[in-house]
């Protein structure tokens, strides 16, 4: 069934486009009993969202900085990847999912053109308003629109969009399964999902470098320009508990994608996950 706009809504748009309104099918009764991880620990499910809200609360100011100096530039070329394997064209419509401070969207604007639509979404507000900023300063908003939504709950039409990417903001979602079936549902017929995230490293030496940068370089680092190790305690954890490229294949199938397949990028710490709807 399409969503129905709703005149409350959490769009916040510089370009004229449909209203999208928030969607909230959970069950609190359910959710109360079940734990779900936060980084290595063990939480009520239900307050996961919060917790990965507060986080990015403390380092929306400096994301952007962090990404640069954290991946030491790399996180460019990987999204470079990401974008040149979409094939957006000129007037088609863009979910940028977790879209962050908008380094995707800013591309897919470009590619779009005027007679297209590219949507940043994140569920939070901060990071939101950080992507809005950054690129209305950059001239961008006649074909942007803003909507702050949950990935498990996507406030859209059916087979709404030609292409959805979601950027290392998956293992932030709460319920990946039901995120990846609501990206499958405003996806349309022919259109690809994209899946940008940090996976498993392919050589032993390479994993135990890489946890021994990722949990003493990145607190450090947070500590110093974000004054907030936890953030970036949590955010190394996060990548750890994320499953594997094989496992978010198996997910991105069993969520009704075919075609799906990977491409690991600097030797697997990241990995491309692409999917069609048919």
């Amino acid at each position: 069934m399409s969503q129905t706009p709703d005149k409350h809504d959490n769009t916040q748009q510089d370009c004229s486009v449909p209203n999208f309104s928030a969607q909230n099918s959970r069950n609190p009764d359910q959710e109360n009993q079940e734990q779900i991880d936060f980084g290595f620990r063990q939480i009520p499910k239900q307050e996961k969202v919060k917790r990965v809200e507060d986080v990015f609360n403390s380092v929306a100011e400096k994301y952007d900085v962090m990404n640069d100096l954290m991946s030491f530039g790399i996180h460019r070329l990987w999204k470079k990847i990401t974008i040149e394997s979409s094939s957006v064209r000129k007037g088609q419509k863009v979910l940028d999912l977790a879209g962050g401070t908008g380094d995707l969207t800013a591309k897919f604007s470009n590619l779009v053109g005027d007679e297209g639509l590219v949507v940043l979404a994140d569920i939070n507000d901060a990071m939101l308003k950080m992507g809005r900023n950054k690129l209305r300063d950059k001239g961008l908003f006649k074909n942007i629109a803003y909507v702050q939504a949950n990935a498990e709950a996507l406030p859209f039409a059916d087979n709404y969009f030609d292409c959805i990417t979601i950027s290392f903001g998956l293992r932030n979602v709460t319920d990946k399964a039901k995120a990846l079936r609501s990206m499958w549902r405003v996806l349309k017929p022919g259109g690809r999902l994209l899946v940008l995230e940090f996976s498993k490293p392919e050589y032993k030496l390479l994993s135990k470098a890489y946890d021994l940068y990722s949990f003493t370089m990145l607190p450090l680092m947070g500590k110093l320009v974000v004054d907030d190790s936890d953030s970036y305690r949590y955010l190394a954890e996060s990548i750890r508990m994320m499953p594997d490229q094989k496992r978010l294949k198996q997910m991105m199938e069993e969520a009704g994608f075919v075609d799906v397949s990977y491409h690991n990028m600097t030797g697997g710490i990241v990995a491309l996950h692409t999917g069609f709807k048919f």
